[in-house]
């Protein structure tokens, strides 16, 4: 009987599990020989119990615009992605550099602004830029930490080679589908995961809990802070996630008409009246989280929540204003950014970057459009974004007038063919296109969780990840040093 991955196809790109010789890497022979001694029935079984569980236990997103419905469940395939623990080393030091350079950075800018005085970005670039927060300046934040918690895009090219296609510092998603992946591929192959030496991932939640329990206020004066995590509804596309952490961290999920602002302090309503609040966890974006400063029309945040934010009788994580530094043009100065603040060269290089304002960067964006991926500055989840390989002239022709009308919006790249993952597509494996989000957390000392979110192009020959574009994940196993 032929084995489960005799047939798969290996192509030309990086493929995690398989070398360019078509041999089977060291550290995922323990998951080939146990995949290889399942029949296909027998993996499509446990593939489809676990389709059921996630359905019953509701682990779902949310696609808006769609005329098959908004709701969907998340797709998981339950073969794993494995990282050895000499290369998961280089991963975390570049991660954690990266972060303590970035937070360094917004405390820089929403202060004395060397950077900008120094002239290592030109002050145009941050002052216009759409989620700069004016209204934020000389605000101090609790511990000086402005992003507690983390999410950064990794991808590698054909060599191999991590690089960082993306920060996300403002309300990072995905945390939730990572614990659940673990806890799905524990029950589909207990044996397996007891044997190959997996580091845990299990603690995110009381990690995330102790560092919202740090950046309490000071002048608090409590070892037991009350601490809550704001979301926009049950309406939000990662509703499940946040009743799924708050859960998980024993915490009330609130929306902003549960609470309210009294003498620059805050309080939730209960059934037993008003319970201050010191400590909240928002998944809601700066523009909608206090109407009577940003939006005014917002009907989510809570009107008085900055001022008491800035008085310093609450903290927020992440911080109002942490948007300047995954806008996707900032992106570009990250490297000048970690040297200007720890004089250190990137462990984890950007993805060659060119920008549509500078004119010698424009011009070659424009010559070539149909070689290029195009991505506008602040947008998320694979929209705004144009495939220059892979598009029509009609979506090329639209994306040169945006770049020419508002240039500072929008950034170039050579497209990358992200590595390759087996994949278990109909009845056989095959290679799609994979990436990788890690989750940093950073409270009194910064911790990235062992693992993250693997997200797999489902799509047939797509580089597109986002689950809102058809994409699935896998589970992320970092392995023990012995292993």
């Amino acid at each position: 009987m032929p084995m489960l991955l005799d047939s798969y196809d290996k192509d030309n790109f990086f493929d995690e599990m398989f070398d360019e010789e078509a041999a089977v890497r060291p550290h995922y022979r323990k998951v080939l020989d146990r995949m290889q001694r399942l029949e296909p029935g027998d993996y499509h079984r446990r593939q489809t119990a676990v389709d059921l569980a996630f359905m019953r236990g509701g682990v779902t997103f949310t696609v808006y615009n769609d005329n098959q419905g908004t709701e969907r469940i998340f797709p998981f395939d339950l073969m794993p992605r494995v990282i050895p623990a000499a290369e998961w080393e280089r991963v975390e030091k570049g991660l954690i550099q990266r972060i303590q350079a970035l937070n360094m950075f917004l405390h820089d800018i929403y202060h004395e602004q060397k950077i900008l005085r120094d002239r290592v970005i030109p002050p145009h670039y941050i002052l216009g830029a759409k989620h700069f927060r004016r209204e934020f300046m000389n605000c101090n934040v609790a511990k000086d930490i402005y992003v507690h918690i983390c999410g950064t895009d990794l991808i590698r090219g054909r060599d191999g080679e991590y690089l960082v296609l993306e920060d996300n510092l403002r309300c990072p998603s995905g945390a939730s589908y990572m614990l659940e992946n673990r806890a799905a591929l524990k029950r589909a192959f207990p044996n397996l995961f007891q044997s190959a030496g997996v580091r845990g991932v299990d603690n995110y939640a009381a990690d995330l809990r102790k560092v919202l329990n740090y950046v309490t206020p000071d002048n608090i004066g409590s070892d037991k802070p009350n601490v809550v995590l704001l979301t926009p509804g049950v309406y939000n596309s990662a509703y499940f996630e946040h009743a799924f952490l708050a859960r998980q961290m024993g915490i009330p999920i609130v929306e902003g008409r549960d609470l309210l602002v009294r003498d620059l302090k805050v309080y939730m309503r209960t059934t037993a009246g008003l319970m201050p609040v010191d400590v909240i966890y928002r998944r809601i974006d700066d523009d909608f989280l206090d109407p009577s400063v940003f939006r005014p029309d917002s009907l989510l945040g809570v009107p008085g929540l900055v001022n008491a934010y800035r008085a310093g009788n609450v903290s927020l994580a992440n911080s109002i204003g942490t948007g300047i530094a995954d806008d996707k043009v900032i992106y570009y100065f990250v490297p000048r950014i970690i040297k200007y603040y720890l004089g250190e060269d990137p462990i984890l290089p950007n993805v060659e970057t060119y920008l549509a304002s500078e004119p010698q960067d424009r011009k070659f964006i424009l010559e070539n459009l149909e070689k290029l991926v195009v991505k506008s500055a602040n947008e998320a989840g694979g929209y705004g974004m144009l495939m220059g390989p892979w598009a029509t002239q009609e979506e090329i022709e639209e994306f040169r007038k945006n770049i020419i009308a508002n240039p500072r919006n929008f950034i170039g790249q050579p497209p990358i063919s992200l590595s390759r993952h087996p994949t278990w597509v109909g009845d056989d494996f095959e290679g799609r296109h994979v990436d990788l989000r890690p989750y940093i957390l950073f409270g009194e000392k910064i911790k990235v969780t062992p693992g993250g979110l693997t997200r797999v192009a489902l799509r047939k020959g797509s580089l597109v990840v986002n689950s809102s574009q058809g994409g699935g994940s896998k589970d992320t196993w970092v392995l023990h040093d012995n292993e």
